[in-house]
């Protein structure tokens, strides 16, 4: 009885419609967001040995899932790193402005090495890599470059969801169904981007943008996400046309 009278606080938005709006909104929100990390947990298990690509992207999730939901216990910590900290080229940097910088350097670093990689073929089929500039990569460090980016996009997230609703209930549930959504597509996706090289190259590209993107907000300069996601869909467009057009050309040979 008195595990259901803390719970009832937090169950409240139940009977509120506009609490149901917001759920529905920042579910939508959060997966979403979560295409950029998908993306990036896509290449990079690809990586891996063939037999350890599958575990490592539920291990991967799985744990950003954990993260996700621990930092939304220390929320109360998370909104105050909205709170400048010091200034510099006349913008008050917080610790989530410095978080958005340091993700999107690693972001920039990371997509640049991997289009030289995959563009440099030469000097890298020699250290065992393939065409698509895989290289290999052990399972640890996949998890750990996955659970840092992981960070960087929850923190954004969740100062967003602060903004959108107050009921933390709301935010553990969309969290959730973000997740599991990632866990649904990972597999699949993973296995579209392998089976097509051209898709690697374009996928770097965005994840360019995002890390751009990530550095812009750092420094004040917000972008709003709507350009960002439609830029992403009209290459994505492009590039399925593109797919289309060379498997006709190749069924007429």
């Amino acid at each position: 009885m008195a595990l259901l009278d803390q719970l009832t606080p937090h169950l409240s938005f139940i009977s509120d419609p506009s609490a149901w709006a917001a759920l529905a909104t920042l579910v939508v929100m959060e997966i979403v967001l979560g295409i950029d990390n998908l993306i990036f947990i896509s290449i990079l298990t690809n990586k891996l040995p063939a037999a350890q690509q599958k575990k490592a992207r539920r291990l991967g999730i799985s744990l950003a899932l954990i993260l996700r939901l621990a930092l939304l216990f220390t929320i109360s910590i998370i909104v105050q790193l909205t709170t400048p900290i010091f200034t510099a080229f006349g913008h008050g940097f917080s610790w989530r402005d410095i978080i958005l910088v340091a993700g999107g350097l690693f972001l920039v670093w990371k997509a640049t090495r991997e289009i030289h990689h995959a563009v440099d073929t030469e000097g890298h089929e020699e250290k065992g890599s393939d065409i698509t500039g895989q290289v290999s990569m052990s399972m640890g460090a996949a998890i750990f470059q996955i659970l840092l980016l992981d960070i960087v996009f929850s923190i954004d997230s969740i100062i967003t969801a602060v903004g959108m609703t107050d009921h933390i209930a709301i935010m553990f549930i969309a969290v959730i169904c973000a997740v599991v959504t990632m866990l649904i597509a990972a597999e699949p996706l993973s296995k579209f981007i392998a089976a097509n090289p051209t898709i690697v190259m374009l996928a770097l590209g965005f994840l360019l943008m995002i890390g751009m993107t990530l550095i812009a907000d750092g420094f004040g300069y917000h972008v709003p996400k709507g350009y960002i996601y439609t830029a992403m869909a009209f290459s994505a467009l492009v590039e399925g046309l593109n797919m289309m057009a060379r498997k006709r050309r190749k069924s007429r040979q």
